[in-house]
């Protein structure tokens, strides 16, 4: 008797689960984007959220709210209804914030849940056309010969592009000075001013420089070289082992029903295949591909394991 009720309580959660996923969205969404409008991370929320709202047949609204490096928008997501109405825009900023910061106002892993993967892309370590280095190799030459004379921006401390070069510094035995800058375009409009030495900024954001030759290529931070630029070198080839890659994701606020969050990743699978949004994504550097949710929260707790360690080894002080 007790085995029929347990089993007639499970099939009748699993029907309203179902009936759930079937009546959701009866309302539009929220894509929550937590930069500023116009960057490429804004750019690619845009690109999704006008796929689904044309496969959903609801609006699904961006909702920018930058602050605070990114916790604003996504402790505003985190703490959302867990009904599926409100997104969140994932960026690999994610995992460096939980990975930098003591202590957050959402827990990462269990505020949000994940949805998908969007597109992969590497950084990119390029300089000046006028600059005196035309190799990575010759650019860590230098460093080593004159530790503290190089120098390479963030758009502040804790930032995957400041985690990336102390990973380079602490992999390649040099000692560039990082100098952070508030906001994300300020990285880019130093070094094409003369007043920092090399860039190192991810592919979405640097490749329209590069192909307007405002910058000069060095080497490509993905394990192997880049479609988008294939004549470039990885950093791996001159420093064994050095590997970072960025990515965009999609993810819904925590403790959402299970089959509203498996529709919304089959939503994503067709939006992402699409001919014109996977194109799109391709022409802003990046390796579109749509993953499970269980993939994406794995490949977000390896993220924070990895950027603690770096962290640890370069003793760089927690916020």
């Amino acid at each position: 008797m007790v085995r029929t009720v347990r089993l007639l309580g499970l099939m009748l959660a699993l029907h309203t689960g179902f009936a759930l996923a079937q009546a959701w969205p009866a309302k539009p969404l929220k894509l929550v984007t937590p930069f500023p409008p116009a960057g490429s991370a804004d750019v690619i929320a845009r690109l999704i959220g006008q796929q689904l709202s044309e496969q959903l047949g609801q609006p699904v609204v961006i909702d920018n709210r930058p602050g605070a490096g990114g916790v604003v928008g996504n402790e505003y997501a985190a703490k959302q209804p867990p009904d599926g109405y409100t997104l969140l825009l994932i960026t690999g900023a994610y995992p460096v914030q939980a990975a930098m910061l003591k202590s957050l106002p959402f827990d990462p892993l269990a505020d949000i849940a994940m949805v998908s993967m969007l597109t992969t892309y590497p950084f990119v370590i390029s300089v000046r056309p006028d600059s005196p280095f035309r190799t990575l190799a010759e650019l860590i030459a230098y460093a080593k010969a004159h530790p503290g004379k190089l120098n390479f921006p963030s758009s502040g401390v804790g930032t995957v592009h400041h985690l990336s070069g102390e990973l380079l510094n602490a992999m390649a035995g040099i000692e560039m000075v990082h100098v952070p800058f508030r906001g994300g375009a300020s990285p880019l409009t130093e070094v094409l001013g003369g007043r920092v030495d090399l860039l190192l900024e991810a592919m979405t954001l640097s490749i329209g420089q590069i192909r307007a030759g405002k910058l000069r290529p060095l080497a490509v931070t993905s394990r192997e070289r880049w479609k988008a630029l294939p004549d470039v070198p990885t950093v791996a080839e001159t420093v064994p082992g050095y590997e970072v890659n960025s990515f965009i994701g999609l993810g819904v606020t925590g403790r959402t029903p299970e089959p509203i969050i498996a529709r919304l990743n089959a939503e994503v699978r067709n939006a992402v295949a699409g001919p014109q949004t996977h194109q799109r994504f391709i022409e802003l550097g990046g390796a579109p591909g749509a993953s499970t949710p269980p993939e994406m929260r794995t490949l977000i707790e390896r993220e924070i394991a990895k950027w603690r360690s770096v962290i640890a080894a370069r003793r760089i002080e927690r916020e």
